[in-house]
């Protein structure tokens, strides 16, 4: 049974599918108008796991992430720099599916553009109209929340009086209340814009996501999920407009990701403490900014700074020498170590169990390195026998693959690569020390140590191995 934490209830909810076993599932997608940031990594990679996961146990999975490829950011942009909106938008799509790719998450089964899919926005847009709960005011549509209000706080758990009484918002004299929100926005002069009953213009961004994931999943979807800070608006006026038109709710389980931190600091583009992901990715490899964000339950604040990746790039050295230890391990034992391969299965259980208990990778993660414990030690003593190493390599590349984590150089030209660099600097190693250069001597051995490789010195030369 896999467990949900559902921001509707705040509980943790047993996933039942509205199709036996098929998991439909809609998240919010970026407004392509600029490089995605760290945050939008966080969200899409821990969407990801939960993807691979639910596959993992079975189920068939319909993801859907749209992009938001016109909007006023991008227009804003086109203005600044002269350069049309669709080009801007062509290249920033292209650029988010660059990063999703190098950090090795699945495409989305569809990819819906918000551009493509207006006529669809114009019809729920009419069908909210004619209902008697929207209103038009100079070509904007706005949705009419106080004859909504039954369906309002079905995420952000606040009555229409508590936000009139606490929220600071942006006055617009043309609204009946300052909480309605834009179901259509006529265009200014010279802005991209489409026809409409109520004159040229685009939709509002709410309107975007409700129809397109009811268009590709039904309603209700399944799974409804993106970063915490989607809960309000956004996500609450989604819902708001779905049983506007629909009279059920949008989604069965809406999830949400915790924030982002920079050196304990809410990441924010106005405090401009904010990293692209290429910017990242140019200092650290994919894999180490995955497991980064994998080591930390998808619903916890995760602090990123410096020291925090360089100590998540040590971990996933550690995993990644002991796979290739793996590779190379040919010094297979006769007989086999009494309870090994209950303890390895015991590991794939605990985290199959943590997963299920709402995607727990945090606790998933600790029983990965369980198994490379115990993997080194009986390879260290030489006592792991050729059908239990099979068994081992399997388990490790099952839980790994789970969480999207690969080891590139691993196996065939990449093993023996990493192995020739082990051997190179050992090399170096030797000729620091008949120069008598014992620092820059000392200084490799402990850089290879801190990666998990040991060097024992013999007779007959330097033997090294994977400790950790």
């Amino acid at each position: 049974m896999i467990l949900i934490h559902n921001t509707a209830s705040g509980e943790k909810e047993a996933l039942e599918t509205v199709e036996k076993g098929h998991v439909r599932m809609y998240v919010c997608g970026v407004t392509v108008y600029d490089d995605s940031h760290i945050g939008h990594a966080r969200s899409y990679v821990s969407f990801d796991v939960m993807r691979r996961w639910l596959m993992h146990r079975g189920y068939r999975v319909t993801y859907v992430v749209n992009y938001t490829d016109v909007d006023d950011h991008i227009i804003d942009r086109s203005n600044q720099t002269d350069e049309p909106w669709e080009v801007i938008a062509r290249r920033y799509i292209a650029s988010y599916d660059e990063d999703m790719d190098r950090l090795n998450n699945l495409r989305p089964d569809i990819t819906p553009k918000a551009t493509e899919e207006i006529p669809d926005m114009i019809e729920a847009v009419k069908a909210i109209v004619d209902k008697g709960l929207a209103y038009e005011v100079e070509g904007d549509v706005y949705f009419d929340i106080e004859k909504g209000k039954q369906w309002f706080g079905t995420l952000k758990h606040q009555s229409i009086d508590d936000m009139r009484s606490g929220a600071r918002v942006e006055v617009d004299e043309r609204k009946r209340n300052p909480h309605d929100f834009a179901l259509w926005k006529s265009s200014k002069p010279g802005e991209p814009s489409w026809e409409s009953p109520w004159g040229k213009g685009r939709p509002g961004w709410h309107i975007e996501c409700s129809t397109m994931s009811s268009k590709y999943l039904g309603i209700p979807i399944d799974i409804h999920g993106g970063g915490m800070d989607l809960i309000f608006p956004h996500h609450e006026s989604e819902n708001m407009q779905t049983w506007a038109i629909e009279g059920k709710a949008l989604a069965k389980y809406w999830i949400h990701n915790g924030w982002l931190m920079i050196d304990e600091e809410k990441m924010s583009k106005s405090l401009e403490n904010f990293f692209t992901i290429k910017e990242i990715l140019d200092r650290f490899d994919p894999m180490v900014l995955r497991f980064f964000l994998v080591h930390t339950h998808y619903r916890s604040p995760i602090d990123f700074s410096d020291a925090n990746l360089e100590e998540a790039r040590q971990a996933y050295e550690r995993l990644a020498t002991f796979r290739l230890a793996l590779e190379r391990y040919t010094e297979f034992a006769e007989e086999e170590v009494e309870g090994l391969e209950e303890q390895v299965e015991a590991n794939r259980l605990i985290f199959g169990r943590s997963m299920d208990d709402d995607f727990n990778t945090r606790l998933a993660v600790t029983q990965i390195f369980e198994l490379v414990r115990i993997g080194n030690q009986v390879m260290m003593d030489h006592r792991l026998s050729k059908r239990l190493h099979r068994i081992m390599e399997d388990t490790f590349d099952e839980l790994t693959g789970v969480l999207g984590l690969e080891f590139d150089l691993v196996g065939g030209e990449g093993a023996s690569l990493v192995a020739g660099l082990v051997e190179y600097l050992i090399e170096l190693r030797h000729e620091a020390r008949d120069a008598k250069d014992f620092e820059k001597a000392d200084g490799i051995r402990t850089k290879l140590k801190d990666m998990g490789v040991v060097l024992e010195d013999g007779a007959e030369g330097t033997t090294w191995r994977v400790e950790r």
